[in-house]
């Protein structure tokens, strides 16, 4: 990996020597946000990776399965319907609090819940 990083070091500054970057219009200021703020650092590059793959982890897919769900439990009117909605939903949450567990975030789902809906309704 060593030669690799010389590699790409020698080319940035010969580009630097050509004046390549020169006019850049963001030069001098910072990047913008990316979004990753909040996770923490040594496990940014590798969500990037997924990211740019166009693979969700598997929380994000759960949070957005458990909001679908309890939207369909507010409008569904058949009860048999409904217990079979609350079943998924509750295998969903529970999945969801191991994954978070697993990262070492303690998880209040009524709390989280009333959060998720919250930004679900800002977006």
């Amino acid at each position: 990996m060593y030669i690799f990083e010389k590699i790409a070091e020698r080319r940035i500054e010969e580009a630097m020597k050509r004046g390549e970057f020169d006019n850049l219009s963001l030069k001098g200021q910072p990047l913008p946000p990316d979004g990753m703020e909040r996770i923490p650092e040594e496990l940014r590059m590798s969500y990037k990776i997924l990211k740019n793959s166009g693979i969700i982890p598997e929380e994000v897919e759960l949070r957005k399965h458990i909001s679908n769900l309890n939207d369909l439990l507010e409008t569904c009117d058949d009860e048999i319907q409904k217990k079979m909605l609350r079943k998924k939903l509750n295998e969903k949450q529970l999945r969801y609090r191991m994954i978070m567990e697993s990262k070492g975030i303690a998880i209040n789902l009524q709390y989280h819940e009333k959060i998720m809906n919250k930004l679900d309704n800002n977006e």
